[in-house]
């Protein structure tokens, strides 16, 4: 089965609004989902997203377990919505730029990271966002190829 192997995903993000009432005849305006495009591209974009509890953490991110290769949550910067990143200054000031490099690109959640459960955090993390402005989040969809999407809904939660 390839996905077990590592790999990454890529594709096209559908997020549809709703509202009870049209504000100057929109459900919101486009701009309100600008911070939308600024998050991918600062958390997930160029990333490599890793579940806490895949089998390889250890291997992959051995400077930030602990001594039975768990996540030592106390070297990671936690962000409510929903991940971790390392907080660098656990490294030396004479670690590599090379492993500098691979631990700033890494993204630790506590989900497998299928396309189905990073959509569904995709959802939560919109829906958070745009409740703050009475905006509904009715579905999110994740196409990872033309062929291949999926599509969670608030009636899926």
């Amino acid at each position: 089965m390839a996905c077990r192997h590592l790999h990454g995903h890529q594709g096209k993000i559908k997020i549809f609004l709703s509202s009870d009432s049209l504000e100057n005849g929109m459900v919101t305006d486009f701009k309100h989902l600008n911070w939308f495009k600024v998050w991918l591209d600062a958390v997930l974009d160029h990333k490599f997203i890793i579940d806490r509890d895949d089998p390889l953490f250890f291997d992959i991110m051995s400077h930030y377990t602990n001594n039975r290769g768990e996540m030592d949550e106390s070297k990671m910067i936690y962000d409510s919505l929903g991940y971790w990143i390392p907080d660098l200054s656990f490294l030396s000031n004479k670690a590599p730029e090379a492993l500098i490099e691979k631990y700033e690109g890494m993204v630790i959640v506590d989900f497998v990271p299928t396309s189905e459960n990073l959509t569904a955090w995709i959802f939560e993390v919109v829906k958070r966002r745009m409740s703050k402005m009475n905006i509904k989040v009715e579905s999110v969809e994740f196409w990872e190829t033309p062929k291949s999407h999926c599509k969670i809904s608030e009636s899926a939660n």
